[in-house]
């Protein structure tokens, strides 16, 4: 390619868009080319220098994706479900690299984020950051080490705007967790425990959620026995850990086959 990648941000007005768009225009690895909103939002039309207190950089905010993606080669997606099962097919057209960083994708959404990556590269992740990956590989390798004496929690924490639970990176590590144990996570989940909910089952993985403030991110493994307990924890101060992971996916699937990709593939772990 001649010239540098051209990237579309979704959901370019909320914090973590404006977050990505920064992190493309300070890379010096890819331009931006275009960014994307809802229909009726306030800010269409805008060019996104004006969200960013920059001068007029070129790029006005559409609600229209197919115009935006037809000369990108890779889009950027921290939306929501229903969104990016829209942008999904419209990259695959495109055959641009879809980045997805949204979270509680139910398995319908995910039927349709695979059929879309027989015909482009989707890199799909809860969290595109290098510790939290780090995290999820140790996860599985204490668990492959440790029998069911150990009980599994996995705890995280997001400011209060946050609208799904567990979180995206909590389920990564639940997977992982069940994965390292020889399980399946869906038979073994323990969520939102309230009133008399009996003692705790043997080899359950359990879960739970904080939500307040600005808190970025923050999940802690836990694996306590009787005597111990083992903590592996990640703490995430600053959004721009996301947008740098996801800007990598980006241009590390500029030279993938179509197919579905995750962190771990990009990072070579």
């Amino acid at each position: 390619m001649s010239e540098l990648p051209g990237i579309v941000i979704t959901g370019a007005s909320g914090r973590m868009g404006q977050m990505l768009m920064r992190t493309v225009l300070e890379s010096g690895k890819a331009r931006l080319v275009g960014a994307v909103e809802r229909p009726g939002h306030e800010m269409l039309g805008r060019d996104v220098g004006s969200l960013l207190g920059e001068g007029d950089l070129g790029v006005r905010i559409t609600d229209d994706p197919l115009e935006a993606m037809a000369r990108a080669q890779a889009v950027i997606d921290f939306t929501a479900p229903a969104a990016t099962v829209q942008f999904a097919e419209i990259a695959a057209q495109a055959r641009a690299v879809h980045v997805i960083g949204t979270t509680g994708l139910m398995p319908d959404d995910l039927a349709k984020i695979k059929a879309a990556a027989r015909h482009a590269v989707v890199v799909r992740a809860g969290n595109m950051s290098l510790g939290v990956n780090l995290l999820v590989q140790l996860t599985r390798k204490v668990a492959e080490a440790l029998d069911a004496d150990y009980d599994i929690e996995v705890v995280e924490a997001h400011h209060r705007h946050k609208v799904d639970a567990p979180s995206g990176t909590a389920l990564m590590l639940g997977e992982a967790a069940a994965e390292g144990r020889g399980v399946r996570l869906d038979e073994v989940s323990d969520r939102g425990r309230d009133g008399i909910t009996g003692a705790r089952e043997r080899g359950h993985i359990g879960f739970s959620a904080i939500r307040g403030g600005d808190i970025v991110g923050e999940h802690d493994v836990i694996f306590a026995a009787d005597g111990e307990r083992i903590v592996l924890r990640h703490i995430a101060t600053d959004r721009r850990v996301f947008a740098r992971g996801a800007l990598r996916a980006a241009l590390w699937g500029q030279d993938m086959h179509p197919g579905e990709y995750d962190m771990v593939d990009v990072l070579g772990l």
